[in-house]
């Protein structure tokens, strides 16, 4: 999937596209933004949480779990020079603890999960 990032209306706005998808990235106005999209650190909280949920509900469905939902928070914050993300689950449906269990660690196993705790390459080409 490519993604392209073109200039938006605002100073630092950016429109972000995925195939037909659409957001808008910006800087917070105390950074010179208008705050008017989503932060690009935000973005990859965003990533984690949204592969979260997808991987679990897919996983559950496939192991016929009675999970009804999940709710996934993410709050990014840098601490010593590294960014941490502190991620948090809450599992709806009558679910035991040992499926509790399996699930959080199929969390760990989420492709965006595996991308940001693995090695990490960025090619860039200009022209």
């Amino acid at each position: 999937m490519e993604i392209k990032v073109t200039k938006g209306a605002g100073k630092l706005q950016h429109i972000v596209e995925a195939g037909p998808h659409k957001l808008i990235a910006d800087a917070p106005s105390a950074f010179g933004g208008e705050d008017a999209g989503f932060v690009p650190h935000d973005l990859l909280a965003a990533a984690l949480g949204a592969c979260t949920a997808v991987t679990l509900n897919m996983y559950a469905g496939r192991k016929q779990m009675p999970l009804e939902k999940v709710d996934v928070t993410v709050v990014a914050v840098e601490q010593d020079g590294v960014y941490v993300f502190n991620r948090s689950l809450q599992y709806y449906g009558d679910l035991s603890a040992e499926q509790k269990d399996s699930l959080t660690a199929i969390a760990n196993k989420c492709p965006v999960h595996k991308a940001l705790s693995g090695d990490i390459k960025i090619i860039t080409q200009s022209n």
